[in-house]
């Protein structure tokens, strides 16, 4: 089986930022209500004052102000399918995980239209909280291994360093930037 990060990995750019302004074009009124706090933790991320945890449900925070964040998401997924990479939709196995630190409840129906299996971060679509830790670096692995314990990751390709404990368990990783796929360093 192979492995893909999601975000500018095998979607081009990140999906929570462009769902997020998605968000801020359709519900204004919504996200002005959570900027504050967003800011907010964003200054103490950046002074070392909270962890990326926090900042992350700050950001989704304008979920609860949502009437339907399915539909939205169903919205948003109409007009960016198309942004997933030739590259990827060419090599696709039916057995491929998607494994994301995005929200699942935002990379669900695009790994349903993909036909491939999901981990990613168990974030609370009517809070903005977030169940458990972030799926990012080591934590993609305990997920994997929680969700798959006999997996066996032919292939693993992601954008960022921050994904080598995943890049260590597969045969073979790449780094991808859009088109361009190297062994990992």
């Amino acid at each position: 089986m192979n492995c893909y990060d999601f975000d500018k990995t095998i979607f081009n750019p990140d999906s929570s930022v462009l769902f997020t302004l998605y968000c801020a074009l359709h519900h204004p009124i919504a996200m002005l209500r959570s900027v504050p706090m967003t800011i907010f933790y964003g200054i103490k991320y950046l002074f070392k004052r909270t962890d990326f945890k926090s900042l992350k449900e700050k950001s989704f925070a304008f979920l609860k102000y949502l009437d339907d964040v399915d539909s939205d998401v169903e919205h948003f997924w109409a007009t960016r399918s198309g942004r997933i990479e030739k590259w990827y939709l060419d090599r696709k196995q039916n057995d491929d995980i998607i494994i994301s630190a995005s929200p699942d409840f935002l990379l669900r129906p695009i790994a349903e239209m993909l036909k491939v299996r999901l981990i990613a971060t168990k974030l609370d679509k009517k809070t903005g909280l977030i169940d458990g830790k972030n799926c990012k670096g080591e934590e993609k692995v305990k997920r994997l291994k929680l969700e798959y314990p006999e997996a066996v990751v032919d292939e693993f390709y992601s954008d960022s360093l921050s994904d080598t404990p995943m890049a260590k368990i597969a045969k073979r990783a790449f780094i991808v930037n859009k088109c361009d796929l190297k062994p990992w360093p």
